[in-house]
Order: structure tokens, then C-alpha cells, then sequence
């Protein structure tokens, strides 16, 4: 194990870039009193702006301590993952987001109530905190706290609430345009230190071949036979397929981006750019992990690869770099987390109760709505320690419980005839239930099936709910159908106006490049 102490030249460094990166954001924004503009950032963000942001809201610390982890314990197939999320942005763009953009709302719940009813919202909503502050808050904030605690011998809880309080100045005092340009700053960083840490493992192996001969070829294989423990191949389609159509097409954390996005054509450049910026994780996050079974055969923790890394193989102040990478990893997450979950209870919960609130007064709501998010994932990051792998803990929450959430959004979109009745007894029951069967399956090992298997199995039974109830029940009203469901027409209108534009603005030809990269990098590791 490699020496973890902290130089003055890395803790410099360090110190210097943090302090840019919160004083940089709230400088070019200043105070927000307006609630367009402390929500969505005035409704104009650029594609690449909103690219960066999303790339650097899902990479999070858990991603950066996570993934080299997952490199290190199973080899690459976690990169399904990645490339399967440029692949979801397509049928993102393409079939939904149109409709998100369209009907001028804030928060995902919102556009539920459109389509279905406020019941609908409000669940909805809830299941949408929930997985804010116990999943994805809670996640980063764990993931960033192991190396503080590696490299500086404080207790767990204090490095989670020192990262936290470092993490709610931007996401209080800025509002979503602080927010996106931080996440441009850290989306940079991640990537250069990413690549830093990659260059140096790789420049210490004596030859590719002895990754191939200590992991195994089966490592390197993105795809893994059915009865695998981690990733079984049919997986991809019952699991890792549905878990991101949720994440990347549903998740208030992701799709507020493109809700601010300045027109139709700037929200899909930027969800192609962050799919194009998904495809190299495999370089410089997973890969990383996995060469360090060469170098570090006998490492007892898998989520404590990325720092080794680090400390071991760079020098004073190049470490330092990687690790205000890693913090601007989390900090980016953090800050969006808990922009998301002030945008939710203001937009979902206060201001329908209040609707003559003056814009200042919401504002204010969402940012005291920001700290008691914080302060809920600050408790609840240490429990994260009980599970074996970070990743593990991310992933397996996330299979039992979105599956009802896609099929509610889907089934609304692509079937006219789900209703809100069935669109809320979809919600009720397939998340209730999963959270249940994650309990049984998970913590408590009454049963054994793997969670992207389960993953399937919940949409299943998510789907029948949604048609069994709807089918049961009174179709909906024209009004809940006419503009916020697909239709054939809306691909031919669109058709003609995309010849107004050069073919290199065209997102159609971005989709099939985008495609073709992911389909060469597959090619490579299968």
C-alpha cells in the first residue's frame, strides 16, 4: 500500500481549485430571486453547457470511486453502463424530450400531472426525493468521504458533512445556471484527471498482455455469460436498459438540464455531446481498475483503487490535481442532487399549495428545502459502508425500484389510452413493492435472483398493472392525450423542418455517428 499523506504542495493546489470553483459560478451569476431563473436557469442554456452538465452531474464521485472499483472486482462489463446511456439519450431526444420541452414544465412530476393527475405528482415526487438524498446524495457524499478519511484520518461523518457543506454553496446561493457552470468546470477536470491517473497505470504495466494473463480475457469482456453474478448478459436488456431509461429519461437530476436548454435543438446537441462523452469512461475510469489487479493484486477493499492509484503512482501536486478532480466530481454531483430536490418540493409540493407565493419567497423555499436534503444524506451516507461495493449499492437500489417509473412515463407517452388511475396504481404498488423485495432480496437473502433479472421482472409486472388498471378504468380525456402523447405526424412535421437546417445541425446524422462510436468500441471489447 502506497504512502496517503497529503503534501502542502497537493493540499494547495487542492484548496486553490476549490475556491475558484465556487467563487468562478456565483460571480458569473450573482444573487437569483427570480424562480425561472434559480430552477432553470432562465430557460437558456447552450448544448454545450448543458453536454458538460449532464456528463458531470452522472459522474459523480461514486462514479469516479465506483467504477475503478467495479474494474478492479469484475472487470469491464460495468461499461455497459456508459455506452448503454448514449444509446437511451437517442431514444431520448428523439421520442420524449420534444414532448418535456413542449409543455413548459419544471419538474418531471409536473409533466405526470399533465399527462395523468396531481396524485400521480405527488407520488411521484416523493419517490424522486427519496432517491435523491438515500441513493444519489448519499452515494457521492460516501464515495468522496473514503478518501478523505484515507488520507486524512478523520471520522467518516465529518468528511461527509465537510463535503456536503462544500457542495451547498453553489446549489444554494446560485440556483441551476451556477450549478451548470460549475459542472462545465468539474466536467473538465474529471476528465483530465481521469486521464492522468490511466496514462500513469498504464505507464507502470510491464505489457497489456499481463492484464490479459492476471485478470482474465472474460475480464476484459464487456459482455458476461448468462448465469454471472455482476453483469449476465441478459442483464443489458432486463436490467441495465431499464435502470438507465430511468436515469437519463425520467430523473429530475438529469432532464432539468435539457428543461433549460434554449431551444428544442440545443437540449438534443447537448444529450448527444454528453452520450459522446460517456464513450471514453471505459479509458479513464474502468480501465484504470482493472490494470491495477497487475499492479495491486491482494487489495482488500475494491472502492479503495482509485486512491491508490493516485497516491501510489503520481507525483506532489499532480496528485493533488487528481484529487480536486475527484472533489469536483463530487461536489458537481452534490450541487445538482440538491438543486433537483429544492426544484421538487418548491415546484411539486410548496408552490401548488401556495400558488400566490412571490418568486422571492420561492426561492427561498427551495433553498431552505436544499439543507434539509442535505442534512438527511448526510445521516444516512455512512450506512453505505454495509454493502460490498459502492456500485453494488447504487446499481441493485435503483433495479427494484425505477422499473414502475419507466413504465408509467413510457406507457404514457407511446399509449394514449393509460389513464391516471393506472399511471398511479403503477406507482404505488410497483415501487412500494420493490422497495420490499429489495429489503428480501438484497439485505435480507430470502431469495437469490440478481437484480438486473429482478429489474425485468418488476417492468413486467409494472406493465400489466398499467394496462390491467387503465384498461379497467374510463380512458382518458382528449386534453390529457392530444399534444402529450406520440404520434406518427410529429416525425413527418419534424422531418420537414429539419431540411431548413445544414445537414452538420442535424441531430438525426449526430445520432448514428454517435451510434457507430459506440458500436466500434463494443466491436473491440466483446
Amino acid at each position: 500500500m502506497p504512502d496517503f499523506n497529503v503534501g502542502l504542495i497537493d493540499i494547495l493546489v487542492l484548496g486553490g481549485y476549490l475556491v475558484l470553483a465556487r467563487l468562478i459560478p456565483l460571480w458569473l451569476t450573482g444573487a437569483q430571486e427570480d424562480a425561472d431563473d434559480f430552477f432553470l436557469g432562465g430557460r437558456n442554456f447552450v448544448w454545450p453547457l448543458i453536454g458538460f452538465s449532464l456528463f458531470a452531474t452522472n459522474m459523480s464521485g461514486s462514479s469516479f470511486v465506483g467504477l475503478a472499483g467495479a474494474g478492479y472486482n469484475q472487470g469491464v462489463s460495468v461499461y455497459n453502463y456508459e455506452w448503454s446511456a448514449a444509446v437511451i439519450l437517442i431514444f431520448f431526444i428523439f421520442f420524449i424530450l420534444p414532448f418535456y420541452l413542449r409543455s413548459g414544465v419544471y419538474t418531471m412530476p409536473e409533466f405526470l400531472e399533465k399527462r395523468f393527475d396531481y396524485r400521480s405528482r405527488r407520488v411521484f415526487s416523493g419517490i424522486n426525493l427519496f432517491f435523491n438524498m438515500f441513493i444519489d446524495a448519499a452515494g457521492a457524499l460516501y464515495a468522496g468521504a473514503l478518501v478523505f478519511v484515507l488520507l486524512f484520518e478523520v471520522p467518516l461523518w465529518a468528511a461527509v458533512a465537510g463535503l456536503a457543506g462544500l457542495a451547498a454553496i453553489i446549489s444554494i446561493f446560485g440556483g441551476l445556471e451556477a450549478v451548470v457552470i460549475s459542472d462545465t468546470m468539474q466536467a473538465v477536470m474529471l476528465i483530465l484527471g481521469g486521464s492522468i491517473v490511466a496514462v500513469a497505470a498504464y505507464g507502470q504495466l510491464p505489457s497489456w498482455q499481463a492484464v490479459i494473463d492476471t485478470a482474465g480475457a472474460e475480464s476484459l469482456s464487456v459482455f458476461k455469460p448468462a448465469d454471472d453474478p455482476n453483469m449476465p448478459w441478459p442483464g443489458l436488456f432486463t436490467g441495465v436498459l431499464v435502470v438507465g431509461t430511468y436515469f437519463w429519461t425520467t430523473n429530475q437530476l438529469i432532464v432539468q438540464r435539457t428543461l433549460g436548454a434554449r431551444t428544442m435543438n440545443h437540449g438534443r446537441w447537448g444529450s448527444i455531446f454528453a452520450g459522446f462523452l460517456k464513450l471514453p469512461v471505459l479509458f479513464f475510469m474502468i480501465l484504470p481498475g482493472t490494470m491495477a489487479l497487475v499492479l495491486y493484486p491482494d487489495l482488500s477493499n475494491p472502492d479503495m483503487v482509485f486512491p491508490v492509484l493516485v497516491f501510489d503512482l503520481l507525483p506532489v501536486g499532480l496528485s493533488g490535481l487528481v484529487l480536486a478532480a475527484l472533489v469536483a466530481a463530487i461536489t458537481s454531483s452534490i450541487d445538482s442532487i440538491l438543486n433537483s430536490a429544492s426544484t421538487l418540493v418548491t415546484m411539486d409540493f410548496v408552490e401548488p399549495l401556495y400558488p400566490d407565493l412571490s418568486d422571492r419567497g420561492i426561492v427561498l423555499t427551495g433553498q431552505v428545502a436544499t439543507g434539509v436534503a442535505l442534512l438527511v444524506a448526510i445521516l444516512w451516507a455512512p450506512q453505505i459502508r454495509q454493502f460490498q461495493s459502492l456500485w453494488d449499492y447504487l446499481q441493485s437500489c435503483l433495479s427494484y425500484t425505477t422499473p414502475p417509473i419507466v413504465a408509467t412515463f413510457v406507457g404514457g407517452i407511446f399509449w394514449a389510452r393509460a389513464n391516471r388511475h393506472g399511471a398511479f396504481a403503477t406507482l404505488l404498488l410497483g415501487v412500494g413493492l420493490g422497495a420490499v423485495f429489495f429489503v428480501m432480496n438484497e439485505i435480507l437473502g430470502v431469495f437469490a435472483i440478481q437484480f438486473l433479472y429482478a429489474a425485468g421482472i418488476s417492468l413486467v409486472m409494472s406493465v400489466l398493472v398499467l394496462v390491467g388498471v387503465s384498461l379497467a378504468t374510463a380512458p382518458p380525456p382528449a386534453e390529457k392525450t392530444d399534444e402529450l402523447t406520440w404520434d406518427v405526424r410529429y416525425w413527418h412535421a419534424e422531418t420537414e423542418e429539419l431540411k431548413t437546417l445544414a445537414w452538420w445541425q442535424n441531430y438525426r446524422y449526430h445520432s448514428v455517428l454517435l451510434v457507430l462510436c459506440t458500436a466500434v468500441i463494443l466491436y473491440f471489447f466483446a
